[in-house]
């Protein structure tokens, strides 16, 4: 289990998304209110952004997020209109290592994944690698259910034609969650995912088998001013915060409000 949030809107500080929040990702590695299997994410962190020449970058630490000194100085140095930030609590038998820590970068998507598949390397991971086309498996560094999920899912955009419209990564995420109920077979999966292609933002609240872990999306201008907001719990004790149904999609564009759809 891990707990991650999303920002899209008007240029934003890291400093106003990710620390200033009186219950943002910092407060929810130590004291987090509505985990599932976990009681701290103290494993890791990392923020990825956009750039509009370089495309998307990220910034990793397999320490707990309180403890770096370095986020003081980066909070108010940095700003971007696209934030996607994640604190990790590893499942046991996974390491905590720089490889490990989301958010992942590839294909010009950011990728941050709350959840986990119960006994991944005997269950899924053999299935996951005899599937997944060599350009991408080549592209994986560490050994994280996450990792191997984001390219899956990469490799399924670039298979399936039926994926190659406006809503793609929608479309690619319900063919891959379709398989991954078939190649499971009742093994438990929490699949809240976070995935960015620079102008949308794209999560999902789904399980296979289990509870889904909680997921929010709403605004708050006093806080983020214009912009809208994905959370795995609501950032601020203000605003206006929606729970997401359960097996749901939602997305944040430039284009207008958030959009719901079934899975």
């Amino acid at each position: 289990m891990c707990r991650h949030a999303a920002y899209l809107g008007p240029s934003l500080s890291l400093e106003r998304f990710l620390l200033r929040p009186d219950h943002g990702l910092v407060e929810q590695a130590y004291r987090p209110r509505e985990m599932l299997t976990a009681e701290l994410n103290a494993d890791g962190f990392g923020f990825g952004w956009y750039h509009p020449e370089t495309g998307p970058g990220t910034y990793t630490n397999p320490m707990p997020i309180w403890s770096d000194v370095n986020l003081a100085h980066l909070g108010p140095a940095m700003s971007s209109n696209l934030w996607i930030a994640n604190v990790r609590s590893a499942t046991r038998g996974q390491p905590t290592n720089q490889a490990n820590t989301h958010p992942f970068r590839a294909g010009g998507l950011l990728f941050s994944h709350n959840g986990f598949v119960r006994d991944f390397a005997e269950t899924l991971r053999p299935t996951l690698r005899a599937f997944v086309r060599p350009e991408f498996d080549s592209e994986i560094r560490g050994n994280t259910d996450s990792e191997h999920l984001f390219a899956a899912l990469r490799h399924v955009l670039a298979q399936d034609v039926r994926a190659q419209d406006d809503s793609g990564i929608e479309t690619a995420l319900r063919h891959l969650f379709d398989r991954l109920a078939q190649w499971l077979d009742a093994v438990p999966a929490l699949l809240n995912f976070l995935v960015a292609d620079g102008q949308r933002i794209i999560a999902t609240r789904h399980a296979i088998d289990h509870e889904s872990p909680s997921l929010y999306y709403g605004r708050d201008v006093a806080a983020f001013g214009e912009g809208w907001l994905i959370a795995s719990e609501p950032l601020t004790e203000g605003g206006d915060w929606e729970p997401v149904p359960d097996h749901h999609v939602v997305t944040l564009g430039a284009d207008g409000p958030p959009r719901l759809s079934a899975l």
